[in-house]
């Protein structure tokens, strides 16, 4: 057996068509209308990027040269070009939808907002006068550490008005992590809040952001603190200032800065391999162009939708499926502050029957947590307006698929599962709804003018079916990263090393069935090394989510000095955990499971049921702590983003 080889152990029949009566109404309504667009732009690569952009986007000056490659991978798209990305999104919207509602929020106590785009646009520019006032300017670095809530997008788009580069921290990141986000990008200031509601709790941002800097972040000048949460913080005079103070006497009106298409829009910290956080680059044209197309294209967005992504705005799909696409899309959007368990498991469910929503955009893991909690709770809420689903942050697995298909969207929305990452800006290879039949488990097929491919250790194409390699991207993108913020190395090490500058390294496993659909196995440096064979660990954990009593699994290897690797696998149960953490029984009953559903290869050695599983508050699984924990070995990663720190215990097997 080849050592770099990766089996692909799961085994997922099951394909559902594009609904009908969704097609007939779709943007792209056929297979044949979809295959022509992927000929347009595989005749055509740059040239079909730029009619798009020029179409799509409204420039100040008209770009001139749409790709110049000559400092690979150094990609810049559409150069010479000007344009304003906070103007796209809310300046050519008014004449036709001034009066039209661009922000629904709800806040986790129950207070809600409605907020036009007229409204939207004096908020904007308002704000986009404050941080001019507070000697913000061009290319400074702006971090913004914020709830849920609409002046976090209303800050993105001040920041974009004036040329300011803005660095979103999840509010969920302890102060150690905000400091090391803020003196990476040298922040001029920071914008955060007194607090937010979480959980049923507050979180206390103003004592984490004091806390930072305290400890350094000596580029701070100055703090701006909206008032949310109401209870008192303590404010250090001259250096910080409460939102409303900022924008008393502000203008209503501010002229956008006319910036490069080149400009960078944001930098957005995402967690390196050797623990210092990556400052991902973004452009201002390609981005946004690239969120605009992925919501014609994957949400099939129209005038008339009400789309719900329920990402926060400290990571990407908050970035382009909130504060950008949808506006530059003209849509109305749900912003919600709070978790799905508040006041309880139903909470997702009743803000979609109260608002209507149309489209409904989450993560697995969120998907897995409440049907954890079975079908009762979604069937007491109206779903009847949702007609578009979809599912972005990791592969989901085959039965959780299986059950949003069914109870949440009654049997006739179509899904679509995302693949796509914080340095691909958006959407990459993801299914057309109204052309693509879907399959439970797999992104199926790559959008137009994306050159996804599978490759093994030397970077030739697999053409076996179901043989896993490395997942690559051939051409650049209009959207792509452009670099590392300050270390441009890392950045051309990280993702273009491998392969000799010639492919985009996506650092996932994956493989392409019979029908050339993409099926993600995990991350690279996931993936299982059992006697020999190489394994993702993804699918290892939809065999186990398959069985009728698993609601989550998570699972990773543990070093062995005789197989190489074994496998341990954490399961979070359907009903209650076993008392002490203990079941012989039930563990019989999964190993034999597993090796029945992919065989005995696949077997976990080691299985632990837990309450949940570590995630952070955005619900991302803490992965290197599972590792840590199977391997035996202390913890000393940060943890202060979990959820909840105690599970820890129950993982570790001392509760």
């Amino acid at each position: 057996m080849s050592n770099d080889r990766i089996d692909s152990i799961l085994q997922e029949e099951r394909q559902f068509p594009p609904p009908s009566a969704f097609a007939q109404l779709a943007r792209i309504r056929s297979a044949s209308e979809l295959a022509a667009l992927r000929e347009r732009a595989a005749a055509d690569h740059t040239g079909f990027w730029a009619e798009l952009a020029r179409k799509e986007l409204s420039w100040h000056t008209p770009f001139q040269t749409i790709l110049d490659d000559s400092a690979a991978p150094r990609y810049q798209w559409f150069k010479e070009g000007t344009l304003n990305v906070s103007y796209n999104c809310l300046d050519r919207q008014l004449a036709e939808r001034g009066d039209k509602t661009a922000i629904i929020f709800e806040g986790e106590p129950g207070d809600t907002r409605h907020i036009t785009y007229a409204e939207l646009h004096r908020d904007v520019c308002r704000f986009a006068n404050a941080l001019k006032a507070q000697g913000v300017a061009k290319g400074d670095r702006v971090v913004i550490y914020m709830p849920m809530i609409p002046e976090a997008v209303i800050a993105m788009q001040a920041c974009a008005r004036i040329g300011a580069i803005h660095s979103v921290v999840f509010g969920g990141f302890s102060a150690e992590s905000l400091k090391d986000r803020i003196e990476d990008a040298g922040a001029k200031l920071l914008i955060t809040a007194d607090g937010g509601h979480r959980g049923g709790k507050i979180i206390e941002l103003k004592a984490a952001a004091d806390k930072a800097l305290n400890h350094g972040c000596a580029s701070i000048e100055k703090v701006i603190v909206y008032k949310r949460s109401g209870h008192g913080v303590p404010m250090q005079t001259g250096r910080d200032v409460w939102w409303s103070d900022t924008i008393a006497d502000q203008a209503a009106q501010c002229e956008p800065v006319w910036v490069e298409s080149e400009h960078p829009l944001f930098l957005l910290y995402t967690s390196g391999s050797t623990g210092k956080p990556k400052g991902i680059q973004h452009s201002s044209a390609g981005y946004l162009l690239g969120a605009v197309v992925t919501l014609q294209w994957v949400f099939d967005i129209r005038d008339d939708d009400v789309f719900w992504c329920t990402a926060d705005v400290g990571w990407v799909t908050g970035h382009s499926y909130v504060a950008y696409g949808p506006l530059a899309c003209g849509a109305t959007m749900v912003i919600y502050e709070g978790s799905p368990a508040v006041p309880d498991t139903g909470r997702f469910w009743k803000v979609c029957q109260d608002h209507r929503v149309t489209i409904f955009y989450t993560a697995p893991t969120a998907i897995r947590a409440l049907m954890k909690h079975g079908d009762a709770i979604p069937a007491r809420y109206d779903l009847s307006t949702l007609r578009l689903l979809g599912s972005v942050g990791e592969p989901i697995n085959p039965e959780a698929w299986m059950w949003y298909h069914r109870v949440i969207g009654r049997e006739r929305c179509p899904i679509v599962d995302t693949w796509w990452q914080t340095e691909t800006g958006a959407h990459m290879i993801a299914p057309v709804p109204g052309a693509v039949p879907t399959k439970p488990g797999s992104c199926t097929l790559p959008l137009p003018g994306i050159a996804a491919d599978v490759v093994d250790e030397q970077g030739n194409s697999i053409t076996t079916a179901n043989q896993g390699g490395y997942l690559v991207i051939k051409k650049p993108w209009p959207f792509m990263l452009r670099t590392i913020w300050g270390d441009h190395e890392r950045y051309i090490k990280t993702y273009w090393g491998k392969f000799g500058g010639q492919y985009y390294l996506a650092g996932d496993s994956a493989r392409r069935d019979q029908d050339g659909y993409f099926w993600i196995m995990g991350r690279i440096d996931d993936v299982l090394n059992v006697s020999g064979h190489r394994l993702g660990t993804m699918e290892v954990e939809s065999a186990l989510v398959a069985h009728p009593r698993v609601a989550e699994a998570a699972v990773v290897g543990r070093p062995d000095d005789v197989k190489g690797e074994t496998i341990f696998a954490y399961v979070v149960l359907r009903g209650e955990r076993p008392p002490g953490g203990i079941d012989h029984a039930l563990t019989e009953e999964l190993r034999l499971w597993v090796a029945e559903q992919i065989g005995a290869i696949a077997k976990p050695d080691d299985i632990r049921y837990a309450d949940n599983l570590p995630k952070t508050r955005s619900g991302k699984i803490m992965r290197r702590l599972l590792r840590s924990i199977a391997a035996g070995v202390a913890i000393t990663q940060d943890t202060s983003t979990l959820e909840n720190e105690a599970i820890l215990l129950q993982l570790q097997g001392k509760q």
